[in-house]
């Protein structure tokens, strides 16, 4: 056996230190180059790299040949690219944040006190209509700032005990990320972002034909930025006509507004709109078929003979030995829950990160209430939140008039938007681990609390130990009467 450390990221300025005679060669080309003759050559995958290596010409060729002629686009995902994204907008940052195969940290609202730096669209020409956004912004910003200062001091009268610094820390944290409920979706963050060029290429397509010109900047530039390090892989940036007809909405497809018809207030109710039905049953069916080697339908008649308690002494097996930072079987893929709810901005920003999932959703709309943080209301400030959040809505609906994409970015962390999800439940178990915790922001653990108790009502025996992380202890000893080798 061999195993060999065949490269590793780099930062851009090392790389530029190195004065080698031949930048070339630093091309991540050579790895797609190497790696797609892997299954057509007898020579060893670093033979391979060294080929690709020395003439660079050559692997940039094989590369076309390999992605346009064969078609074997993966080879490409070899090629992986980091990229800072800085002072860019909330707004931006939910456009980048799409892509499942991609790595993304962020600047977090709840831990980085802002200090109320925003993008301003460019869309925007109108002087008075300019004056009235930064209008609006400064007024957000300064009830954040008076917010943070009272929740914090609020907060801290609750927990005068607390003296360690770490706890000071979360505890400032709280007020931060209740008073960015009023904070504008324009508002600056970064974001760190790792991707191979295969996704690279599909962010170019779908950013060219964006509604939003920040959003189609980001993509020209990233775009600009290594185009010349890796011509062979990043073939096809230009979006298609159906991805042109597809962010269009499939106009003539889909009907518009009726007349007659209003908008409705939305509430946010969590509501299932579908599930695999006798989930419990197929998970055992597909184990008990895959172990045993017997057909689906031989599997099916056991399972189909067994009572209640036969079933759930089998789930009980199966998690005995499970601890909370365990995944579970991939049989557990094959139910899958569809939610429909209603959710604040900050609630998305969180949701978002859970990519193993169909998430859909409509624009953020006023008309959809806002979420108010329990402690803006029980330290009388909601009157003076709604005061800020009026204000708001009424610029919006001013811009919307003539810049409706634009009009998106003066919206707050409150405004809402109705979403879609499927997940299936091996992918449940480790979203309800993280956001049904105790630690987690309460926006989302409330989501996720709702989501689990109905699930769990729908399928009783594989959700036996579906929890949050700091609930896992209590949930075990009550399946199973002592108590999980590690204690969270």
């Amino acid at each position: 056996m061999e195993i060999n450390l065949a490269g590793y990221n780099i930062d851009i300025d090392t790389i530029k230190s190195l004065n080698i005679d031949n930048p070339e060669i630093l091309t991540p080309e050579i790895f797609s180059a190497a790696y797609a003759r892997i299954s057509r050559s007898k020579k060893s995958v670093t033979e391979l790299r060294k080929q690709a290596r020395d003439d660079v010409s050559k692997a940039r060729k094989s590369n076309q040949n390999i992605i346009f002629g064969m078609g074997h686009h993966s080879v490409a995902e070899h090629a992986v690219f980091n990229f800072d994204l800085i002072d860019v907008s909330r707004l931006a940052l939910e456009e980048i944040e799409k892509f499942r195969l991609v790595s993304y940290t962020e600047k977090s609202q709840r831990y980085v006190t802002l200090d109320g730096d925003f993008v301003l669209p460019s869309e925007i020409k109108d002087e008075s209509l300019l004056k009235l956004f930064t209008d609006t912004i400064d007024k957000q910003i300064t009830f954040y700032k008076k917010a943070y200062e009272i929740l914090k001091v609020d907060i801290f009268k609750q927990n005068h005990n607390i003296d360690n610094i770490s706890e000071k820390r979360k505890l400032e944290g709280w007020a931060k990320e209740d008073a960015r409920y009023v904070l504008s979706l324009s508002t600056k963050g970064q974001v760190g972002l790792t991707i191979n060029a295969r996704n690279l290429e599909h962010l170019f397509r779908r950013f060219s034909i964006s509604k939003y010109n920040e959003v189609r900047e980001i993509g020209k530039r990233i775009y600009l930025l290594v185009k010349d390090i890796a011509p062979s892989i990043i073939l096809f940036p230009e979006p298609s006509e159906f991805e042109k007809a597809s962010q269009n909405g499939f106009k003539g497809i889909i009907p518009g507004k009726q007349n007659g018809l209003s908008k409705k207030l939305i509430d946010s109710h969590l509501e299932i709109i579908n599930y695999t039905s006798n989930s419990d049953d197929l998970i055992l069916i597909a184990l008990l078929s895959l172990k045993s080697n017997m057909s689906h339908f031989e599997a099916k008649e056991i399972i189909d003979k067994l009572n209640l308690k036969e079933k759930k002494d089998i789930y009980k097996n199966i998690f005995e030995t499970m601890e909370f930072f365990d995944t579970l079987p991939r049989e557990f893929e094959i139910p899958e829950i569809t939610f429909k709810a209603t959710i604040s901005a900050s609630n998305f920003a969180q949701l978002k990160r859970h990519r193993i999932a169909t998430l859909l959703v409509s624009d953020y709309d006023p008309s959809y209430k806002n979420t108010i943080p329990e402690r803006i209301i029980k330290t009388g400030l909601k009157d003076e939140f709604q005061d800020i959040i009026n204000i708001t809505n009424d610029t919006y609906s001013k811009l919307k008039d003539i810049y409706p994409h634009s009009a998106d970015y003066i919206l707050t962390n409150s405004h809402r938007r109705s979403i879609i999800m499927k997940i299936n439940l091996r992918s449940l178990y480790h979203f309800a681990r993280l956001r049904q915790d105790a630690h987690t922001q309460w926006d989302i653990r409330k989501l996720a609390y709702d989501l689990v108790k109905k699930v769990k009502e729908l399928m009783p025996l594989s959700t036996l130990l579906l929890c949050g992380k700091s609930d896992y202890t209590e949930e075990y000893n009550k399946l199973f009467g002592r108590e999980p080798k590690i204690i969270y």
